[in-house]
């Protein structure tokens, strides 16, 4: 009964469920930038919200890099880091800006995602990544 209520920190299974996090969510994330890209590349004029100013096209173009390259890169756990930002600033914008006027019911995934790719910085991607392969091989060079 003790065990229920104690923390503790299994590096081993830390890594595992880092893995199937950001693959999940990634994955997930899929789901929205994929008809983005697709919606990118048609030969249909570009319709999409542009709560910056910076134009849709261009807006557009960075939801794509954000929701489908950089999910990409968080599913191979390359630049996990560097990949959540442009991720972090896309749902910041799309939860308090976009979705602001239709309330929480539409923030709320938005805010998911947010809190998602906040906990993946912090983190980073674990041991079961390409970045820690590339950072221990790097290490064991030198040795």
């Amino acid at each position: 009964m003790k065990n229920t209520y104690t923390t503790s920190l299994n590096l081993p299974k830390l890594d595992f469920i880092l893995l199937i996090f950001r693959i999940g969510i990634s994955i997930l994330m899929l789901f929205h930038g994929v008809p983005k890209l697709i919606s990118f590349f048609s030969s249909e004029e570009i319709q999409f919200a542009d709560p910056l100013g910076v134009g849709q096209t261009m807006t557009l173009a960075v939801a794509v890099l954000a929701e489908f390259v950089c999910s990409i890169m968080l599913i191979l756990g390359i630049g996990t880091r560097i990949a959540t930002i442009p991720l972090i600033v896309t749902m910041a914008v799309a939860a308090i800006i976009v979705h602001a006027p239709d309330g929480l019911a539409k923030q709320e995934l938005p805010f998911m995602y947010l809190l998602s790719y906040v906990l993946l910085f912090y983190t980073g991607a674990g041991k079961f990544s390409l970045d820690h392969y590339f950072l221990y091989k790097a290490e064991n060079k030198d040795k």
